[in-house]
């Protein structure tokens, strides 16, 4: 069984230079994915000519006259943009025409957006943002990061929920970890939201191992961390900020003098497994959870192989219909 997938194409930096050869590359990779690049169809079929291979009867182009710049207020997109490469991708999931669709356009945009159109599910009060994060165990969903500053405790029991789901459906884990960040892992730590979120995490079916802390999201045996979006995005972007400080420091260290120099020459085989391992670029690809359809926001500044993983993401999630099955499972956990 194919899925197709709907791309905004004119949304991010970069725009078609990087979604349309990411979609081709796609399609070499999965045999059952169709794609629909939605946007300025003369600047799609410019790149298209200049692609290698590109005449697949697995792509298709949807024309779109409007674009949702990356600065543009929320609401602004939302009432005047509805021909926007963004708000068509979005419609075409909501029609069947697509089972999920990727944007690297405007967050903000791209989250009212998706849930003017397509609703959240019964039970579901906000959408999250979740993303995979490294870890030393294997990776961690950790939601939401920045759709939802301020939460109720019942917010983030759900999406410690909505992470659950996802985790037993792409990780293919039965029971998966599930903890809440706090600021220690003592009971009487934490603000209010948190302590009665706890409460009612400790009376759920879940795998809820308990409170952690900022180091277990990298270092700690859990498989989804729950938290405001406000913690989630600034722990998120501290922890890029961290990966840049030690690239750099490593480049400045190997290249001091002729001994360095050798040194990094001998280390390049561990060096290149270590960038491998941490390259942000291969966790490209946030999941709007909560939605009655599957949405990816992929980083604005992606380049293709960083987009074409947030396809894969959306393939994954519309072959494993991640939505019906956080629906499925709302009702036996919100019980």
């Amino acid at each position: 069984m194919s899925n197709t997938i709907a791309l905004d194409t004119m949304g991010g930096d970069f725009g078609p230079q990087v979604v349309v050869p990411a979609a081709l590359s796609a399609l070499n990779k999965h045999e059952d994915l169709q794609l629909i690049l939605v946007g300025d169809q003369a600047k799609i079929e410019q790149e298209l000519d200049s692609a290698a291979n590109a005449n697949s009867q697995r792509l298709k182009i949807h024309h779109t006259t409007q674009i949702v710049e990356m600065n543009e207020p929320p609401a602004q997109a939302l009432r005047s943009k509805k021909d926007s490469s963004m708000r068509v991708a979005i419609n075409l999931v909501k029609d069947d025409a697509a089972q999920a669709c990727v944007s690297a356009g405007n967050t903000g945009a791209l989250m009212a957006t998706a849930r003017y159109v397509l609703h959240t599910l019964a039970g579901i009060d906000r959408p999250a943002i979740n993303t995979t994060l490294p870890s030393l165990q294997r990776h961690t969903h950790m939601l939401d990061l920045g759709a939802n500053v301020d939460c109720k405790a019942e917010n983030l029991f759900q999406f410690a929920v909505m992470g659950s789901v996802l985790a037993q459906a792409v990780d293919d884990i039965e029971a998966p970890k599930v903890g809440l960040l706090n600021v220690g892992s003592e009971a009487i730590k934490g603000n209010d939201q948190v302590k009665e979120a706890n409460i009612l995490l400790e009376k759920s079916s879940l795998n809820y191992i308990g409170y952690v802390e900022g180091d277990d999201i990298f270092c700690g045996d859990v498989d989804v961390i729950a938290c405001d979006g406000f913690v989630g995005n600034v722990s998120l972007k501290t922890s890029e900020g961290v990966a840049k400080l030690i690239s750099d420091y490593a480049k400045k260290s190997f290249s001091k003098n002729i001994y360095t120099k050798l040194i990094a020459l001998l280390a390049t085989p561990i060096l290149k497994e270590f960038k491998h391992s941490i390259d942000p670029r291969r966790y490209n690809g946030a999941s709007l959870l909560g939605l009655k359809g599957i949405v990816i926001k992929s980083h604005g500044g992606a380049d293709a192989f960083s987009f074409e993983h947030a396809i894969s993401i959306a393939h994954l999630e519309a072959k494993k219909a991640v939505p019906m099955l956080i629906d499925k499972q709302l009702e036996n956990y919100l019980a």
